[in-house]
């Protein structure tokens, strides 16, 4: 005790101060025993029969006849009609330019909808890392719009989804819908 009456904070401040130490030490010794190591395991390393995907494979990329603003005007409006949620917009050209770089016109629209991520999410939890659903809408070298999202297949061997088909097949055709009927004429 004297060395903290030296310091000038007093009997009941030490007493408080050596209180929170121990409950500190305590908390850090209890989080660092509960820790876990994770683990990666690639889908090439499984030794099931599990797919491993290629980056063309996970992505299904589909060509716009328009801009990528109004793709994704577009595509927001079909989402909304539908009953998604617009999460956010992020314009990465407009982000890029921020900082005094060029990139061709690139945004990713987040939606989704609770009634079928959680159907999803319900056969295997992980998913939610991959939820909501993502579009990346860019224009490629030659000047060409596309509109890409991760492939269902894609998330279901990702994350070894299993029990789940029926939703996972509802997932493939409403997005294939969505996507069709954002890039028609």
């Amino acid at each position: 005790m004297l060395f903290f009456k030296k310091w000038a904070i007093g009997t009941k401040h030490a007493i408080n101060l050596i209180f929170m130490t121990l409950a500190i030490t305590t908390t850090f010794t209890l989080a660092e025993n509960s820790l876990v190591p994770l683990t990666i395991v690639h889908a090439e390393e499984t030794a099931d029969d599990s797919q491993a995907f290629s980056f063309k494979d996970s992505l299904i990329v589909t060509k716009s006849p328009y801009s990528v603003k109004t793709t994704g005007k577009r595509l927001e409006l079909v989402l909304m009609e539908r009953g998604f949620t617009i999460f956010n917009r992020i314009d990465h050209a407009a982000g890029a330019n921020s900082v005094g770089e060029q990139l061709r016109p690139t945004q990713v629209i987040i939606f989704g909808n609770p009634r079928v991520g959680t159907l999803l999410m319900q056969c295997q939890q992980s998913v939610a890392i991959d939820l909501p659903q993502k579009a990346l809408i860019w224009q490629n070298e030659q000047g060409q719009v596309q509109l890409a999202y991760n492939n269902p297949q894609y998330l279901v061997a990702r994350h070894q989804i299993s029990g789940c088909d029926q939703v996972v097949e509802n997932i493939e055709k409403a997005l294939a819908a969505i996507v069709k009927e954002t890039v028609e004429r």
